[in-house]
Formats: C-alpha cells, structure tokens, sequence
C-alpha cells in the first residue's frame, strides 16, 4: 500500500500513541510505501516556531529511520487543489488531499472532512 500520512498520524506514530487497527497495520507493514508531505513538515514547522508544537530538530534523520519518504510539493499538486470542492478550508490538509490523488497515494488521516473527497481514506 502506497500511503500519504496526515500531519497528525506523523506526530501520533512518532510519539507511540495509538491509531487504528487498520492504519497501524498500513504503516508498520515493510511491503507498504510511506510518505509525509513536505506541507505537512512546512505545518510542523510554523507550530513549532510558534510554540504551539514540539518537533524533533532531527526529524528529517528519525522519518528516514522510519523508512518515511517526504513528498515534495510540485506544480502539479498545486494546480489540483484548484479543482478540489470546498469541503474543507484548511490550506495543508487541501494540498494532501490533491497529492494523495495526483499521486495515487491513501491518506491516513482522523480528519473527517477528509472523507468528503473522492481520495481514498483510510481512518487513523
């Protein structure tokens, strides 16, 4: 399984904090590949400088120990956010949403507007 993990399913596999059954299968299965957004660790980031987030300053070192690759934002992601419905209004989890479907990725995610797009789902 080819998987985009939300920003909250990154942070909550990291800390050992429970998910579902399913995903915590998804994700701990060596055969599935596993992605985290760049806009994701951009979200990360501006929470972190903030103080409303802590962050490992080695997080780029820990996602590779986890065999999690980071998807780059391209041109092509940001021109699907256009042609998405307006379900949600949140910025980062719109461009997730479109990377999961220009990417053909799942996207592991608790976030219930989410749902409400044709990218598939899988909840955490």
């Amino acid at each position: 399984m080819r998987c985009l993990l939300d920003t909250h399913v990154l942070l909550w596999w990291l800390a050992g904090d429970p998910l579902s059954a399913e995903a915590t299968r998804a994700i701990a299965d060596p055969a599935s590949e596993l992605f985290v957004s760049a806009a994701s660790l951009w979200e990360m980031s501006i929470k972190a400088g903030l103080g409303r987030l802590e962050m490992p300053e080695d997080l780029a070192d820990v996602l590779a120990d986890q065999s999690i690759d980071v998807l780059d934002v391209t041109g092509r992601h940001s021109f699907a956010v256009r042609h998405l419905p307006a379900h949600h209004r949140d910025p980062f989890d719109r461009m997730l949403v479109a990377q999961a479907l220009t990417e053909d990725l799942t996207l592991i995610s608790r976030d219930e507007s989410v749902r409400r797009y044709d990218a598939r789902v899988l909840p955490a």
